[in-house]
């Protein structure tokens, strides 16, 4: 057996057998910065790579977001916001969300409708269930873990995100507070695209569904396996809309927020025809093929009516203030960090702004 002195200043939320064979990461879940000092017979096997007989600072452990220790913890306490939270997708690129929404709740502006896409559908529900920093340790801490994201989700799965590990064990683990996600005081749904219709459609938390739902919403085409909900297929939901403005509009909504993950100004180039690879995925969905290709130009025209509706006072955006050439499979945690924190600093820069406007 080997041995492991962890100093008082590190969480653990689970440790089971420790033999000298072997340590896995997902036995040991450190959550704030603190020392390991880890014996030569003990080996670590997965996402850590340390040499035996050395006293590490958090920082260092491979793969992780080296400033683990800075991350805002918490929890909301206060009075809901009236209005509708609007969380674009656009897979790590979603990160930069994480920071927003820490920022927002801890200003004490928790909404009391929140819709996500994709990544914006994880996003909304850890803000939706109150846990400040949650999604950004998912994220930020498990980005290199082999069961969330990878080959082993592929197998699991059928996806390059392992939303059995995630649902099941990872937000558990992390805090998730599900009588606060499912209080029926403030909604949420998760937006996907109906692959027989190619149409957006939205699960809200009551529907029984809706961790299937988000599963469906953060699914990306081509990589992942389509999920069945109540008998239909599902797949990412900016397969459709990236952006749900008509959701909040149509509801009649007069406060609105949106968070998008591209730069304002972003526009994503139209094409009249798809490429032949998803041309012959979804040959037996035509609807759905037809979503794909007119994607970019719903994408284009949202983003127009965004920039005509922010000038009016109608809405506010929440936008990247540089990019910083995050890719939607990025791995580098250093890169990752800093999308979060800028997140968190232009929100933090505009709170005056949106005060008023919540007014």
């Amino acid at each position: 057996m080997g041995i492991i002195n962890i100093s008082a200043s590190i969480g653990i939320s689970r440790c089971r057998k420790i033999t000298s064979k072997s340590l896995l990461f997902s036995d040991l879940r450190v959550f704030v910065v603190g020392v390991i000092n880890i014996s030569a017979s003990i080996g670590i096997s997965r996402c850590l790579s340390l040499k035996p007989g050395k006293v590490y600072e958090m920082e260092e452990i491979k793969n992780i977001y080296k400033g683990a220790s800075t991350l805002p913890s918490g929890k909301f306490k206060g009075e809901l916001t009236n209005g509708c939270l609007i969380l674009e997708g656009g897979a790590f690129r979603g990160v930069y969300t994480s920071g927003v929404t820490d920022r927002l709740l801890q200003a004490g502006i928790k909404f009391n409708t929140v819709i996500g896409v994709s990544a914006g559908a994880l996003n909304g529900a850890c803000y939706s269930s109150g846990v400040i920093g949650l999604a950004g340790r998912v994220n930020l801490f498990h980005r290199h873990d082999r069961h969330y994201v990878g080959r082993t989700p592929l197998r699991t799965d059928k996806g390059v995100i392992g939303f059995s590990y995630l649902f099941g064990e990872l937000l558990i683990e992390l805090g998730f507070d599900y009588d606060t996600f499912y209080d029926p005081s403030h909604s949420y749904y998760a937006e996907a695209t109906n692959c027989l219709t190619g149409s957006p459609e939205y699960f809200d938390k009551g529907s029984g569904v809706i961790f299937e739902a988000i599963r469906a919403s953060a699914s990306m085409p081509v990589v992942s396996k389509m999920v069945d909900i109540n008998g239909t297929p599902y797949l990412d939901g900016g397969c459709s809309q990236r952006i749900p403005l008509d959701f909040a509009l149509e509801r009649g909504f007069e406060k609105i927020i949106v968070v998008c993950t591209k730069p304002r100004g972003f526009r994503r180039k139209e094409t009249e025809s798809l490429d032949p690879l998803r041309s012959r995925l979804y040959k037996a969905y035509p609807e759905f093929r037809r979503a794909l290709t007119e994607s970019s130009r719903v994408y284009n025209l949202t983003c127009d009516r965004l920039e005509a509706l922010e000038k009016e006072g109608r809405l506010i955006v929440i936008a990247p203030s540089k990019d910083l050439g995050i890719k939607r499979l990025e791995g580098d945690m250093d890169k990752l960090g800093r999308l979060y924190y800028l997140g968190y600093s232009d929100t933090d820069k505009i709170l005056p702004a949106l005060y008023e406007y919540l007014r």
